[in-house]
């Protein structure tokens, strides 16, 4: 079976202003595939390219974006170039087939409009190339329904308010259901807990879990917390200035980490066994600017392993153990 997405070789990039200046990379080099129903963890400090990538997966990038490489996404045994595709053949996909939850809910939702008016909008756009035609009518009707599908309490009478009178909880559940009322194959959640509390974190990750189960979701889920990721993915991907530097089955990466970034991050995780009367681990240095990454692998000069390889060029992304992936010279000459 192939698999729902399938990205390859993906670069993108910024154009400078000045044109004296170097343009920003700001993705470089990005593979990997999403099968039905699994669900794949992307991890990476602020900056490090998860949420350009998803953008460019969705053709959300802005103008000054240059974009080079392949996603190929799978509909009904089809395949094609996302890439490629004409702008209304990819507005039938985007939001339908393809739906993403953004991460700041009061920024993404219209502060004027009601909220199942708004999921409800949704179901409106893509009815016109749905095979069963939806009435105003109708559209409240899946609004409020996708309300229930998410678990808000009264969904009648709670799809009539506004944003600013919903908790921090209740407007990430709207999105989610904005984003799953279309009954999409493949949804995007970019940061879909970053700004809420721990035990609502926790409720919006159960909803997600059944959600996958409910309607079998492919996800793509993006974070910052390894935590988080750890409950939710069946696979890992961790990216580092713009690139993908690990890739594995979940058990892998947090068992064996391959790459010195990724063990970094871990060894900076506190968990029951940490001994407290000892300072966490630190990664030394800074993040490379995006207008002048080294030739080389970008985590050579903040890592304690390098070799003189890591600085000559670009790593490849090599199998380092069955379907595990990792992009350093020094694992890779083992």
């Amino acid at each position: 079976m192939p698999p729902l997405l399938d990205i390859r070789n993906l670069n993108i990039e910024f154009a400078a202003k000045n044109s004296e200046k170097a343009a920003a990379l700001a993705v470089r080099d990005v593979n990997f595939s999403i099968a039905p129903g699994e669900v794949l963890g992307l991890v990476g400090e602020s900056g490090s390219g998860k949420s350009i990538t998803s953008l460019a997966i969705m053709r959300l990038l802005p103008p000054q974006a240059r974009l080079s490489g392949e996603i190929f996404f799978t509909e009904n045994g089809s395949s094609r170039n996302l890439t490629m595709i004409p702008d209304e053949s990819m507005r039938q996909l985007r939001g339908s087939r393809i739906a993403m939850i953004f991460q700041e809910p009061m920024t993404a939702l219209n502060p004027v409009m009601r909220v199942g008016d708004q999921i409800a909008e949704a179901v409106l756009a893509h009815a016109l190339h749905a095979k069963n035609k939806h009435s105003k009518h109708d559209a409240q009707k899946l609004a409020v329904e996708a309300m229930t599908n998410v678990a808000i309490s009264q969904p009648d009478r709670r799809a009539r308010d506004y944003p600013h009178q919903l908790s921090g909880g209740m407007r990430q559940r709207i999105m989610i259901a904005m984003a799953i009322v279309n009954h999409p194959q493949l949804l995007i959640a970019d940061e879909p807990t970053t700004a809420l509390d721990v035990t609502i974190q926790a409720q919006i990750l159960a909803l997600l879990a059944d959600l996958r189960t409910k309607f079998g979701l492919a996800m793509l889920f993006i974070s910052h917390d390894l935590a988080v990721v750890s409950q939710v993915a069946d696979r890992v991907a961790v990216m580092y200035a713009g690139s993908i530097v690990e890739l594995g089955p979940k058990q892998e990466i947090f068992r064996v980490p391959a790459h010195p970034y990724t063990r970094g991050l871990l060894d900076a995780v506190p968990n029951l066994q940490t001994d407290r009367s000892r300072p966490l681990g630190t990664i030394e240095g800074t993040v490379p600017p995006l207008q002048a990454m080294p030739i080389g692998c970008p985590f050579e000069p903040r890592c304690q392993y390098r070799i003189p390889e890591c600085s000559s060029a670009f790593p490849p992304l090599t199998e380092v153990a069955p379907a595990h992936w990792a992009r350093c010279p020094v694992v890779n000459s083992k």
